[in-house]
């Protein structure tokens, strides 16, 4: 599966969780990033990471 066009992926190694300050994963096929810390996966839209924990989802 390719990348949401215009997404960087070495942007992903300066990314980390807002509220746990650690990394997060990608997750291609869901299009969204990981924090398995907070349990929460954050959405990219359009390319773009919402780095908000109020846009955050929790893990199942």
């Amino acid at each position: 599966m390719s990348d949401t066009p215009g997404f960087d992926r070495k942007m992903l190694e300066a990314l980390i969780c807002p509220q746990t300050q650690t990394l997060l994963e990608y997750d291609a096929e869901k299009q969204v990033l990981v924090s398995k810390a907070a349990s929460l996966a954050y959405p990219i839209r359009n390319g773009i990471p919402i780095m908000l924990v109020s846009e955050a989802t929790p893990l199942e």
